[in-house]
């Protein structure tokens, strides 16, 4: 893959074939999927001690059986959910219990992934050893959300802490998860064709006229960091925009919504009325799923401004998305050309793209 050319003004787009290429789908899921940070969970249902989630990293796409543990001192754990005997997945669905035990030769661990019984292994010699023991998955909490990992190479507080420095002010671990408006979506597109459509507005007033109408197109604004960017969508209407506090560095401007991005698949949308995290899965090089997760601060705000009417600008995002997947694997497409102003989102995600893949 070619490495994306620093300078904006110069820089051509990824080749249309890295959205239909079998074999750079598959390639991302080391040189980039493995590699990231996955919001996995929030805190809520791992409230008491012994409570265990089993969860799939990235689902069917690398589908890595892993285990949630709210251990007794309130630390929460994840480990491999896979027995170290033979291979059983060890816990299937969310539990109470103060050990893990596999059910297919009665192998048991404490909370802390390590092995302390195994039937009828009295004659084994070297027994147990380190490899007996459940291998611990890097684990990051922000705020009530839970990120893993399975070979990071990114440092965790430098993908997180611009976002935090910026809207930290917000008491987002208060934040209720809203199971009604909750949901997920298919889109017959590549992921990161999905992602380029999230990270840029200048197609908001062509393709979103409803949205187009509660934010001033005029101010849109993209901010780059290492790992993450802002879009930053400020109104006319105060009744619809943020009450920032006065050390926010954005007070005074009227702010109607943050639309943070984290690399290589997270958005975290703040509103008024409170947070939609949308999670983009791979599925197919042609199919993705967009996790959209609702937590709620002020459900009295939820009627009005740029995060009123989510599901409709989703589907006018589908839409636009899928026509584009179609017109990349013509053969007439080759790459095209960066807005200097309007596509700093996608021009810096591209290259973090090509970075990993070169990598």
């Amino acid at each position: 893959m070619d490495i994306i050319n620093n300078d904006i003004s110069l820089a051509n787009t990824l080749k249309g074939d890295f959205y239909s290429s079998e074999d750079n789908f598959e390639y991302s899921k080391e040189n980039i999927f493995a590699k990231s940070w996955q919001l996995i969970s929030d805190d809520s249902q791992l409230s008491k001690p012994n409570f265990k989630k089993p969860i799939e990293y990235l689902d069917s796409f690398i589908s890595e059986p892993l285990l949630l543990v709210r251990k007794e001192d309130q630390s929460i754990k994840c480990y491999s959910n896979v027995c170290t005997h033979r291979g059983n997945v060890l816990v299937n669905k969310p539990c109470m219990s103060k050990e893990i035990t596999c059910k297919y030769h009665g192998r048991r661990f404490n909370n802390n992934g390590e092995l302390v019984f195994m039937p009828e292994f009295k004659d084994v010699k070297k027994f147990p050893s380190k490899e007996d023991n459940l291998t611990e998955i890097p684990l990051n909490k922000w705020r009530q959300f839970l990120f893993c990992a399975l070979k990071p190479t990114i440092n965790f507080n430098s993908l997180i802490n611009d976002m935090e420095k910026r809207i930290g002010w917000m008491p987002i671990e208060n934040f209720k998860f809203d199971t009604k408006s909750s949901r997920d979506y298919y889109v017959k597109a590549n992921w990161a064709l999905y992602c380029d459509n999230y990270l840029e507005g200048f197609h908001i007033p062509f393709v979103h006229q409803d949205l187009n109408k509660t934010i001033n197109y005029e101010d849109y604004k993209t901010e780059i960091f290492s790992y993450s960017s802002l879009q930053l969508a400020e109104s006319d209407s105060e009744d619809t925009c943020f009450k920032l506090p006065k050390n926010s560095i954005d007070y005074g401007k009227n702010i109607a919504a943050y639309y943070f991005w984290i690399f290589p698949n997270m958005m975290f949308n703040f509103y008024p009325w409170g947070l939609s995290v949308n999670i983009v899965k791979p599925i197919k090089n042609n199919l993705t799923k967009v996790e959209f997760r609702t937590y709620v601060w002020d459900d009295s705000k939820r009627d009005s401004g740029a995060g009123s009417i989510l599901d409709k600008v989703e589907k006018e995002d589908e839409k636009i998305v899928e026509s584009v997947q179609k017109g990349v694997k013509s053969r007439y497409y080759k790459s095209g050309r960066f807005s200097p102003k309007m596509e700093m989102g996608v021009h810096h995600f591209h290259r973090l793209i090509s970075n990993f893949i070169a990598t």
